[in-house]
């Protein structure tokens, strides 16, 4: 090393040859400098990453749900009438698939309603005293003929626009019948807030939902006896209805009675099916309109 004295070049040992200095200062300055210029760069901590936020809740939510779906189905009555506001989110769900279950149903299997339709006709004795047996074997092969062929996209049937529209036209009819019978309960003296009622309404709405969705399955696979759990899920909102009401006490005596307040709600169940009926109805003419103007379907037969 250099002497920083006189500038000598040692080639070790404590002291400078030429002029004594001692040389271990000079090693250590010189040590110390080169520490204090290299300062390694703190490293960032590994942070593991985190879940989404919303991947969590929805996690949190449906697990909840089907927890909540489950025991719904296991013990109606005590899931019901412990329903409280906090089982509001789940209530909303049990709706929200109750409105869509029916149109999703019916956009899979319209087809077999078709068939089932029209074979009900050929029974009639009307009809089928007036039908050779050839007529038969020949409507059977076209039934099969039907069954085969994707004739919704020969018709160019929308899956959005048809199940979308419907399922929020059930859910608003849903939302009515459901504010009828709260404005029942509460002119029958019942003391209860709206979400509370909402999610009792809702708990009660499981076993009809349940039906749907399997009356759904069968749908999918083309099992023509869907269209049954179809009707028993659609008139298990006459049990609901009732069912709701009677789980509350009245806080007083001279409100109106129960047997009334079940009525008066049955004519807005009553009304409310007639619209959804007609507006499924608009949407029957205007398949059964598309299959006259298709050449693509003529052509099948």
């Amino acid at each position: 090393m250099n002497c920083s004295n006189c500038g000598h070049f040692n080639d070790g040992g404590k002291f400078c040859v030429k002029c004594g200095h001692k040389l271990q200062e000079e090693a250590a300055v010189s040590q110390a400098a080169a520490a204090s210029e290299y300062q390694p760069q703190p490293q960032p901590a590994y942070a593991p990453q985190q879940p989404n936020q919303r991947v969590r809740q929805a996690k949190k939510v449906s697990k909840s749900f089907f927890s909540y779906f489950a025991e719904g189905i296991k013990n109606p009555t005590a899931t019901a009438q412990a329903a409280g506001e906090s089982q509001f989110v789940n209530a909303l769900i049990t709706v929200i698939l109750y409105a869509l279950s029916i149109p999703i149903m019916l956009y899979v299997g319209w087809k077999l309603l078709l068939i089932q339709f029209v074979r009900s006709m050929f029974k009639l004795p009307i009809i089928s005293e007036e039908l050779a047996p050839s007529d038969m074997e020949d409507f059977n092969t076209g039934v099969d003929l039907i069954k085969a062929t994707d004739i919704n996209s020969i018709i160019h049937f929308n899956f959005t626009d048809f199940v979308f529209k419907q399922g929020i036209f059930i859910f608003i009819g849903l939302a009515v019948i459901i504010g009828a019978t709260y404005v029942a309960a509460k002119f029958g003296k019942v003391d209860v807030s709206f979400k509370e009622f909402f999610s009792r309404f809702g708990t009660f709405l499981i076993i009809p939902t349940a039906l749907l969705l399997i009356g759904l399955v069968l749908a999918f696979l083309h099992v023509e006896y869907f269209s049954y759990f179809m009707n028993f899920g659609l008139l298990s909102i006459f049990l609901v209805v009732p069912f709701t009401i009677a789980s509350f006490k009245p806080s007083g005596t001279n409100g109106l009675d129960r047997i009334y307040s079940t009525l008066i709600v049955y004519v807005v169940i009553t009304i409310v099916l007639t619209f959804i009926a007609n507006g499924l109805g608009e949407e029957a003419k205007t398949i059964i309109t598309r299959m006259g103007n298709s050449s693509e379907l003529n052509d099948l037969f």
